[in-house]
């Protein structure tokens, strides 16, 4: 079975087929750095590390992986002014807590992660070529605003399947200097109440790249006019995604040839976002529950299925967890932090459901099988069945980002590594026991 992928514009499951053989590029929007990241922020990222993993892992793919950083825009310059702190440094603070995130819940580092305000030229480049081709213009009343001409490009809208007289006028700028209201800003020109750092000259006057001008720029300089896969939350789809679109292939690019989008943390049926009060940061959360719990929980839904958060969602994640765990530390006792090594053989059944539009449902249920036979094996005193299939274990799990043998859960210093050489101890002395208890037949 080949990896089948659901392609949000073909609104079908795809035979996933690289634009070269043996390699694969993958963009994906990585986050606005104007406040510190939620449960809800950094889903995107756990969605697309488990398809990295599975790309690598599954099918033997040399992965490029390429996540933006958002480090301008209309939300940091107004919480800049709110809290008078430079927006430079407002953003490359929340850019560290939101890396520190993402290393803290296992996601592997992306190949590049490039920020917006490091690639002006190539916007610039790009807009230029737009501007060129009849597909852009700069604002008549030079106010420094380049927009682009939805009417000159007929397929506006094939990427999310609407028409394009019925979508509404884009408020991404002021409509006044546009020929029509859905006409979305490529730049926007500098204004007196915002600070000359956040402008940067080009042909059309000082001012700053619009939101979606820079993900096509960036894709463009590190995985080339033509590429895989472009991913990102659902609420990505409209109007950024279909801008990004719009615009590259207006400029005579073949930008995505597929395009992948995870869904949303919900709480109480609402998206998680700090507007509604309800998020859940992930520096407190990591406090109160293992990474690796919370690592599991937003592993453990199908990407394209919403998480809806409830009390005791991360305890459940936690005792499955533990499930996994205390197999693991009874059939290798002495292994100490293990990955896999790449020769294990995963089970047909894991791989069909991986090969599945990432079916980690499938896999899951895999995994805790094999834990269950592995756990009967040891009661069955088949010390070598049983490592055989932690080993097999570990390797499954390695591919979801949520083996509990890894050292990345495992890192740390001072306090952390204390209590885990107290935990190991512990762990080792109830081991010790149930093999002397073992050894006198003292089954109860």
């Amino acid at each position: 079975m080949s990896l089948r992928l659901f392609d949000t514009a073909a609104r079908e499951l795809r035979d996933f087929v690289p634009l070269e053989p043996g390699r694969v590029g993958i963009y994906i929007c990585g986050l606005t750095t104007q406040a510190p990241p939620h449960l809800g922020h950094v889903r995107f990222a756990v969605a697309f590390d488990v398809l990295r993993r599975w790309l690598t892992v599954g099918h033997g793919y040399d992965v490029t992986l390429v996540r933006n950083v958002t480090d301008i825009d209309d939300k940091i310059l107004a919480k800049s002014a709110e809290g008078g702190e430079p927006w430079f440094a407002l953003s490359y603070r929340n850019e560290l807590e939101t890396r520190d995130a993402l290393d803290s819940l296992g996601i592997l580092p992306p190949t590049y992660e490039p920020r917006a305000t490091g690639h002006v030229p190539e916007m610039v480049e790009l807009m230029e070529t737009l501007v060129e081709k009849s597909h852009a213009y700069a604002a008549p009343d030079g106010s420094g605003d380049v927009y682009f001409d939805v009417q000159s490009w007929p397929a506006y809208g094939e990427l999310t399947h609407q028409r394009l007289d019925d979508m509404a006028p884009a408020e991404d700028a002021d409509p006044r200097g546009k020929r029509d209201p859905r006409d979305f800003a490529l730049w926007k020109g500098s204004k007196p109440t915002e600070p000359p750092t956040a402008s940067w000259p080009t042909p059309f006057g000082r001012g700053r790249p619009g939101w979606h001008l820079e993900c096509s720029a960036m894709a463009c300089r590190y995985l080339g006019e033509t590429f895989d896969i472009h991913g990102g939350g659902v609420d990505l789809r409209f109007p950024h995604h279909e801008n990004e679109q719009a615009q590259s292939r207006a400029a005579g690019w073949g930008f995505a040839r597929y395009w992948l989008h995870n869904a949303w943390v919900t709480m109480g049926g609402e998206k998680m976002s700090k507007s509604l009060g309800n998020s859940l940061r992930v520096r407190e959360v990591t406090r109160e529950h293992r990474p690796l719990a919370v690592r599991y929980y937003l592993t453990a839904a199908h990407y394209r299925s919403t998480i809806e958060y409830h009390e005791g969602s991360l305890e459940e994640a936690e005792a499955a967890v533990e499930r996994i765990e205390g197999f693991l530390r009874r059939a290798l006792p002495d292994a100490g932090p293990l990955l896999a090594t790449g020769e294990e053989t995963l089970p047909e059944e894991f791989r069909e459901s991986m090969d599945d539009d990432l079916g980690v449902s499938g896999a899951l249920a895999v995994i805790h099988d094999t834990v269950r036979a592995g756990n009967t094996a040891l009661d069955e005193d088949d010390d070598e069945v049983a490592a055989e299939l932690a080993r097999t274990v570990v390797a499954m799990t390695h591919v979801l980002g949520v083996n509990p043998l890894d050292p990345v859960w495992h890192g740390g210093s001072g306090e952390q590594d204390d209590t885990l050489a107290a935990l190991d101890a512990l762990v080792a002395a109830q081991i010790e026991a149930r093999a002397a208890a073992r050894a006198a037949r003292d089954y109860p």
